[in-house]
């Protein structure tokens, strides 16, 4: 907890005060010094969790896009409005009533950001965020914005460097969404647009619907999704911006079109619409689209609860539409792109398989329904703010399922073409549901400078050097002592002999005493029918796919190789790992046949290892000569100096005036360590590079931490027969701090 919260109360509360979406009810709880929840059945047990003495705000939440104090570049903010504040001074154990002893603000002060859409929000000391918040509410102090700005949600947006900046397009798709709304209520005059612009740009001719008595002719109404994908299909982006251009004329968008749509799913030519032909469709179709459309909108601008609730039953109706599925929600994602996620086949296989989100999928036609939609929102939403989390809004998210590649493009589109096989059978073949998906990724390249700019505080030489001989010996072990960045150092090096970052390329896995032979290669596991099936480990794993693409290379990492039994673990396969040997002539056979009853394999050229090993810890086996034999070892120093410096106090934030006595510090324990006890065991420089960026003024508090439970009890293990000495060198490390 930071310092300058040490006598914040417990919990302070936010709490909304409009019932009925426009009865605010401020005036009253001012007058009778009451807050009251407007709910008979909702928020009962947070309101009676309320204590004497917590402080309490009433708050207002929206959206805005103009007159804000801060050059927002187009894009809509969220704003929370705090009208008065308070001291909670009884609660009435009701589920309803508080007495506050309220202080009207006047005028009313705008927070930015960091908002709450729900009627009471419980706000907790200790992260910066909300530390801001309640200094800024309570105590009437200035929000930082650029640090908001900065943050990993909204740095995208508000904070990055103009040059810096990725999905520009966002902003045009939000604008073409404002307009398309005022179409709701009439909308002959946005298909007629609509034709005349198919009639002089290529690439409109499937607006073409099919009537009942089996004639064809120009379609006579439109949902605002579809009006968005005519610019959103399988086309040349040059098309996609002549479309997207005429379009915005036809909508009055003053929005600039954008330069590249990188990351945007797009739907499958062969049914780019989100309804059914005429004679399939249903009376209300159209209708339930536009009401989803408009309800997202709504819920966007504004925290009522009602919102929510009317945006759930209006998704749920539109998931009913025939042919919508799960492209409602890439939809929504045109339309809102900072608010709502897509859910097209490449960001479910990336939610499910990297960030192991659960998908429930309940609704027509295989998609989920409202509340397991907005489920996930609200749980990627509260994950966005972490730094370390790998995506940090739902264009980030979409963009990284873009460049996943686990599945090749190939299952991706089987697996969409056929996602809702089995419910519709009975159609015919045009009427099948088609998903929209991302277009083919790009490679994203890798490179020695990759690994620095990354924040390696080996030069680059130290870098090829390390390349040179994974290149030529094929399998390298990166020993060390603690902390010095071997398994950090390990992937990237990965990647530069890529060439490219592709996470599926690199199969990583931790060695430990149980950890067989029949885990790493092949072996026989149990299914779920209760039976054994032989089945490859990630070893085979990787050979199948180097085998598979020889023209690209791949690599197994091997964390902690001497934790487990190496010579075990990789049985016949470890003759086989010598670079002279990897060719199909010197073939050996596995233990275990695979399918087909085959039996001999060889490691492909294109296959590398990397191994680490800490050479610190006692309880692990010294590795045999015949592991030694086939790797190249190098060893990774302690890394402090000039890189490290520039690195930690321009990216992590350490106090300028404070790092170089933090080095000296480690600098003269690693000297009395290797003097006692051997350069292996000294303190690598992990241990002392923040894994996010520190708070202004916290570089003490944060080296002193880090001493105290991480660097102390690692000398109280090396130094377990003579705890004195452990401790002296503890106190000499953090002396005058």
């Amino acid at each position: 907890m930071s310092t300058q919260t040490a006598d914040i109360a417990e919990s302070n509360w936010f709490v909304g005060a409009i019932y009925g979406r426009t009865d605010d009810q401020t005036p009253r709880f001012l007058e009778e010094g009451i807050w009251e929840n407007g709910y008979d059945d909702k928020h009962l047990d947070l309101v009676r969790s309320m204590r004497t003495g917590d402080r309490i705000a009433i708050k207002s939440s929206y959206t805005r896009k103009h007159g804000l104090p801060f050059d927002n570049r187009g894009h809509t903010v969220s704003v929370m409005t705090i009208k008065a504040i308070g001291t909670i001074t009884e609660n009435l154990n009701d589920g309803k009533r508080v007495r506050v002893e309220w202080t009207k603000l006047e005028p009313a002060r705008e927070w930015y950001f960091f908002t709450h859409r729900g009627t009471v929000w419980r706000v907790l000391p200790g992260e910066w965020r909300t530390d801001g918040l309640l200094a800024f509410a309570f105590e009437g102090k200035p929000q930082d914005i650029e640090r908001f700005c900065n943050a990993p949600y909204w740095r995208e947006r508000f904070g990055a460097a103009d040059n810096q900046r990725r999905f520009r397009w966002t902003v045009f798709y939000e604008a073409v969404a404002e307009k398309l709304l005022a179409y709701q209520n009439d909308r002959t005059p946005l298909i007629e647009g609509i034709h005349e612009i198919a009639s002089r740009v290529a690439g409109l001719s499937y607006l073409q619907d099919n009537f009942a008595d089996g004639s064809t002719g120009p379609l006579k109404d439109i949902c605002p999704f579809t009006a968005m994908g005519i610019f959103n299909r399988s086309m040349t982006d040059a098309n996609r911006k002549t479309i997207a251009g005429e379009l915005a004329k036809l909508l009055g968008v003053d929005a600039p079109v954008p330069d590249s749509f990188e990351g945007v799913p797009v739907l499958n030519n062969q049914r780019s619409w989100f309804f059914g032909f005429s004679h399939k469709r249903g009376e209300g179709d159209i209708d339930a689209l536009w009401n989803v459309f408009a309800a997202a909108s709504r819920f966007v601008d504004s925290d009522q609860p009602e919102l929510r609730s009317e945006l759930l039953n209006a998704y749920d109706s539109a998931i009913q539409v025939w042919g919508v599925a799960w492209n409602l929600s890439t939809g929504l994602y045109w339309a809102y792109p900072w608010d709502f996620p897509t859910l097209d086949i490449q960001s479910r296989n990336y939610i499910t398989k990297h960030l192991g989100l659960q998908l429930l999928s309940s609704g027509q036609q295989g998609a989920c329904d409202a509340e397991s939609y907005l489920k996930l929102l609200d749980d990627l939403k509260s994950r966005f703010g972490e730094e370390s989390y790998p995506v940090h809004s739902f264009p980030e998210l979409s963009h990284a399922s873009w460049v996943y590649k686990d599945l090749d493009d190939k299952t991706a589109r089987a697996e969409a073409e056929d996602s809702a096989e089995d419910v519709i059978k009975s159609l015919d073949n045009d009427d099948r549901v088609r998903e929209a998906m991302q277009s083919a990724p790009p490679i994203e390249p890798y490179s020695v400078a990759d690994v620095v700019k990354d924040g390696c505080f080996l030069d680059r030489g130290e870098i090829e050097r390390l390349l040179g001989r994974l290149r030529t010996k094929k399998n390298l072990i990166l020993q060390g002592p603690p902390g010095t960045g071997k398994t950090w150092i390990a992937k990237r090096l990965a990647f530069a002999l890529m060439g490219e970052k592709d996470e599926s390329k690199v199969r990583a896995v931790q060695f430990h005493p149980n950890l067989s032979y029949e885990d790493f290669v092949r072996g026989w596991r149990p299914t779920g029918d209760g039976k054994l099936a032989l089945a490859n480990g990630v070893f085979m794993e990787a050979i199948k796919a180097a085998l598979a693409n020889t023209s690209s290379t791949f690599v197994v990492v091997v964390e902690e190789i001497n934790r487990g039994n190496p010579a075990q673990i990789f049985g016949e396969l470890l003759t086989l790992l010598e670079a002279d040997k990897r060719t199909p002539s010197e073939a050996l056979e596995l233990c275990y046949p695979d399918a087909e009853g085959n039996r001999r394999v060889h490691v492909p050229e294109n296959l590398y290892v990397i191994g680490t090993m800490n050479v610190a810890d006692r309880s692990l086996a010294l590795v045999d000569l015949a592991l030694r034999r086939r790797f190249a070892f190098v060893t990774l120093e302690p890394k402090l100096g000039e890189t490290w410096r520039d690195w930690v106090v321009t990216e992590r934030g350490i106090d300028p005036d404070l790092v170089r006595d933090i080095e000296r510090r480690i600098t003269e324990l690693n000297e009395e360590i290797a003097n006692a006890l051997g350069n292996q065991f000294r303190i690598g420089h992990s241990y002392v590079t923040p894994a996010h960026r520190l708070e202004k003024g916290a570089t003490k508090d944060w080296f002193r931490q880090v001493a105290e439970t991480e660097i102390g009890p690692l000398l109280e293990e090396y130094r377990f027969d003579s705890p004195k000495q452990a401790k002296d060198a503890f106190e000499r490390l953090v002396a005058g701090w």
